[in-house]
């Protein structure tokens, strides 16, 4: 350890998670002040919790820093994972039911959840993986392993009825890009959510509709004729649309009986056989992709009802519906979300000041010092201190990203870029939430949420990657 120079530290990302665990605290204080209990450090509120929390956390930045050698990192990566989700499936079946999940160990006053650390443990497995000598991201082997490392965690975490811990895993995709992974992929996944959204908010009929439009624009295209299958789509799409009238004929009502799907299929899948033809016939490069991408949308759209009445629980059901204005209730689902901005605009420019929040005060926001941590800095310090904690955010997340791309060895490049990934996800829904323009699946803030198990993770995490940038000055 004498080789390091510790002056070398970066010190803005120490900073600035500083800045992070302080507001948090003080906003926590005054999300959940109580007048008989006006002391900061009183342990039986949460306030004074969460300042054993934060020593703690120092405690593990100190360790990592300055007791642990980097080499252990990527040297044991593969049994850190392994750990981790021996972790996952244990919480199953010992941990405690929280808000309807099994995610949680409990330990007299200190509850953790496997899954934030899982977060880490998929990172180092990640980061070990990919910068060995033999890998290739483009290739097909390599795809699928990445695949499994990622999907493993999300599964499990699924079966814990945590659906919202495990689509943070998703963020890794901004990593895998990085590292020279398709934008195709990025592109399908963003048509994924597109089709879930219309099916869920129109039909699934307007979203065949719109896939097998974004199919005859690709052929175009790809064909360098986009006028003539632009033109195509003019006098198909309304033809497509009107097909289900063809179940309202006499003859054809009295024997048949089909949902609009099934009449759009009369028009589709000769239209769609005919390209299957020419794609053979002509061998039109790169029109395989867009056909199995076809196909692959369609069988989306038919299985987006089984995940939202199977998969979803009730409540995340209906604070879908709730954002997309499906099924509105501001007295249910959208309670904590309706509140949430109605704080938010009640603090103006400059807020209403420290525990002045009226909002805050007489608890109209449920979770208000753990999810919804964000609506009481907009409250209390208004659009300029809301302005202000965004800034400090994105100023991490930027510096992250610069720092791992200075990084000489792989495996440090790719976790930074992990850590980097996953705070911005956490960052982007969490906000997006309290604003109403996320769905509510119960993310933590970084450093700002009330809570041990989300601190000391991301605490960890941040410090792995402050001592491995360290290794740059050795």
């Amino acid at each position: 350890m004498k080789n390091y120079d510790y002056r070398k530290l970066d010190w803005p990302l120490i900073i600035c998670y500083l800045i992070l665990t302080f507001v948090g605290w003080i906003s926590i204080f005054s999300a959940v002040y109580d007048e008989d209990h006006a002391q900061i450090f009183d342990i039986t509120q949460r306030y004074g919790m969460q300042f054993i929390w934060i020593v703690t956390s120092f405690a593990i930045a100190f360790a990592v820093i300055f007791l642990v050698n980097s080499k252990l990192y990527s040297t044991l990566a593969w049994i850190i994972y392994g750990l981790s989700m021996l972790l996952l499936v244990a919480v199953i079946f010992l941990g405690i039911e929280v808000n309807g999940s099994r995610s949680w160990f409990e330990f007299g006053p200190v509850r953790f959840q496997p899954a934030e650390v899982a977060k880490i443990a998929t990172t180092l497995a990640l980061a070990a993986m990919m910068s060995s000598h033999q890998f290739r991201i483009k290739s097909a082997r390599s795809i699928l392993r990445i695949v499994a490392v990622i999907f493993l965690p999300m599964a499990i975490i699924v079966m814990q009825k945590e659906t919202g811990s495990a689509l943070v895993f998703l963020a890794f995709i901004f990593m895998l890009f990085r590292e020279g992974l398709s934008g195709w992929y990025i592109l399908f996944g963003i048509l994924a959510i597109m089709i879930f959204l219309i099916t869920l908010s129109i039909s699934p009929f307007a979203a065949l509709i719109v896939m097998f439009a974004l199919l005859v624009i690709s052929r175009g295209i790809i064909m360098r004729r986009i006028f003539l299958h632009i033109l195509f789509l003019s006098v198909s799409v309304p033809i497509m649309i009107l097909t289900p009238r063809i179940g309202e004929i006499g003859f054809i009502a009295e024997s048949i009986v089909l949902p609009d799907e099934g009449w759009l299929a009369v028009f589709i899948v000769p239209a769609f056989v005919y390209h299957i033809y020419s794609t053979v016939k002509h061998k039109f490069s790169g029109m395989w992709l867009a056909t199995l991408s076809f196909i692959g949308a369609v069988l989306l759209v038919f299985s987006v009802e089984f995940f939202f009445e199977r998969v979803l629980k009730d409540h995340q059901r209906a604070r879908i519906e709730n954002l997309l204005g499906i099924n509105v209730d501001l007295k249910g689902a959208g309670y904590n979300v309706h509140q949430s901005k109605i704080a938010i605009g009640s603090g103006g420019l400059s807020g209403k000041g420290f525990l002045k929040g009226t909002q805050t005060k007489y608890n109209f926001v449920p979770e208000q010092s753990t999810d919804f941590i964000f609506c009481t800095v907009g409250e209390e310090w208004g659009f300029l201190g809301s302005t202000a904690l965004i800034m400090v955010f994105l100023f991490m997340i930027i510096r992250i990203v610069n720092l791992a791309e200075k990084q000489k060895d792989n495996f440090n490049r790719i976790f930074g870029y992990s850590l980097a990934s996953i705070m911005f996800m956490h960052f982007l829904i969490n906000i997006g939430m309290t604003i109403g323009i996320m769905p509510v699946i119960g993310i933590p803030l970084p450093f700002v949420s009330y809570g041990g198990s989300s601190l000391w993770s991301f605490t960890l995490f941040l410090f792995i990657f402050i001592r491995l940038d360290l290794d740059r000055w050795k």
